[in-house]
Order: structure tokens, then C-alpha cells, then sequence
């Protein structure tokens, strides 16, 4: 068996996570294989056409000097992984495609809703809405910081993107820093010409409590397109619901009360 053939199909495999998975998936008996890997044997006709299709080469390819052959073997899985990136991206797409605008928007938002970690205390965080390439971001910072001692239990920053379908906005968000959770929220829009409060529902699942998902009821207060984004970040943070710091009026919104009668956590359109 040649140098060549050996070192190029060595190279082949070290695209794949084993020699094992590729020898089921060839259907060729992993000793077999491995003396074509050692140069000890040279694969039948049946079985180097076997080999070529699984790898996606021609058998005048495989016998190629090496770093010619690796120079191929390099354009040719560019175009195939830039393929499988776009892949679970389309999804994403279709949705941006249907969506309106969402111009009306953006801006800085406090965002407010009952701690799945902490019984009777409120999150406060603060929320960017912002626009690029004609499509609509979200980014949020939440600072565990207990507003009676000032001392500071954690920090979360999440990314996302905002749909607009149906006449309902659409947000889904992870938690950027250590990229283990996903919240989704889904909001009524607002069709006054001062934009307010938005309120929704939100659902997840916070590492603080384990596994156990959740869901809650949320409101977004408006701030405005230009603000004093520090000053800002100096009111966000961990409040009792008791503490007199946070509006009667935004209480009630996420209050996650099910109504009489009702079989799931819902709320009215403001």
C-alpha cells in the first residue's frame, strides 16, 4: 500500500470522532481497516469505492501527494460546513421573514418580573432593544444586588432576538456569560402612540434552582431611545415587593396569580 493512500486516509478519519463509528458506518471490519491505516494492506476495488463515497473523494485524489490532497480536502469541507452552520440558522430566518417591524421599539426598557430563586423579591434588570441588518436584537443585564445591604449575590447578561408574528412579540434570549440557559418571552405589543409598559409571559429554567423550569408573568417599563445608561444600572437589582421601591401599578402586572376559573398563568392584554 502506498505512503500516499495511508496518509490521506489517516487524514480523513481525523475529521471524524472515531475509527470505530467510521468502520460501522462503512460496514468494513475495524482489523481491516486498521491495516489500511498502517499500510499493510491496500483495500479491494469494492471496498476503495466504498471508502472514496463515505469520504466524498475520488480514488485519483486519495492517491494524491499529501499536502496536495490536504489542500482539496480543505475547500472541499468549507463549503460543506459553512452548509451545516446554515442549517439550524434557517429556522431563524423563516421567522425574521414573517416578522414586522419593530422599529417603534427600541430603546432601554427596565424589565421586571418575580425571582425564581428568591421567594418575594423582584428582579429589576435593564433591557436594550436595538436594530441591526433590518433585524431586531435584545440584550438584558440582571445584577443580583440586594438594594436594602448593597451586596451584590450575582451577574447574568443575555443576548437574543425579537420577532414580531401575529401580533405578539416574540423574545428569545440566553444567558451570554456561561451559555447554560434559555428564556422565552412573548409580550403584547403596544398600540398606543406613547409606548409604556409591555407585560407578558416568560418561560426558563434558572440554574439557581436546579433543574425545575418555571414561568412568570413579566413587564417591560419604557425609559426612552437615549438615556444615562449608568445611572440606569444603578437602580437595577434585587427589591421587595414590600420595599416601596417599585410601583404599585408594576406589582400588579406580575403578580403570578392564575385567575378563578382559569387552568394556566396568563395575562391580560393592558
Amino acid at each position: 500500500m502506498s505512503d500516499e493512500l495511508r496518509t490521506n486516509l489517516a487524514l480523513l478519519c481525523s475529521y471524524h470522532s472515531s475509527i470505530a463509528e467510521i468502520c460501522r458506518r462503512l460496514e468494513i471490519n475495524r482489523q481491516q481497516f486498521n491495516k489500511y491505516l498502517a499500510g499493510a494492506s491496500h483495500p479491494s476495488r469494492h471496498n476503495m469505492r466504498r471508502i472514496c463515497d463515505f469520504f466524498g473523494v475520488s480514488e485519483s485524489e486519495l492517491l494524491m501527494e499529501p499536502q496536495q490532497f490536504e489542500n482539496i480536502v480543505s475547500l472541499k469541507r468549507k463549503p460543506m460546513e459553512q452548509e451545516e452552520l446554515k442549517k439550524p440558522l434557517r429556522h431563524l430566518d423563516r421567522l425574521y421573514q414573517r416578522s414586522q417591524g419593530l422599529d417603534k421599539y427600541v430603546g432601554y426598557y427596565f424589565r421586571y418580573f418575580y425571582s425564581f430563586s428568591n421567594p418575594g423579591q423582584v428582579i429589576r434588570s435593564l433591557v436594550s432593544i436595538y436594530k441591526e441588518d433590518e433585524r431586531f436584537y435584545w440584550k438584558n443585564i440582571e445584577l443580583l444586588r440586594d438594594q436594602e445591604t448593597g451586596r451584590l449575590r450575582g451577574m447574568h447578561k443575555y443576548d437574543g432576538a425579537l420577532f414580531y408574528l401575529a401580533d405578539r412579540i416574540y423574545i428569545l434570549e440566553y444567558e451570554s456569560l456561561e451559555v447554560n440557559s434559555i428564556t422565552q418571552a412573548t409580550l403584547y405589543p403596544s398600540h398606543r402612540n406613547r409606548l409604556d409598559i409591555l407585560v407578558g409571559i416568560q418561560t426558563g429554567g434558572p440554574t439557581r434552582r436546579g433543574r425545575k423550569p418555571g414561568a412568570s408573568k413579566v413587564a417591560l417599563e419604557f425609559l426612552g431611545r437615549d438615556i444615562d445608561v449608568r445611572q440606569a444600572m444603578k437602580r437595577i437589582g434585587l427589591y421587595s415587593a414590600r420595599s416601596g421601591h417599585i410601583r404599585s401599578e408594576l406589582l400588579s402586572l406580575i403578580e403570578n396569580t392564575i385567575s378563578v376559573g382559569a387552568s394556566v398563568l396568563d395575562v391580560e392584554e393592558p
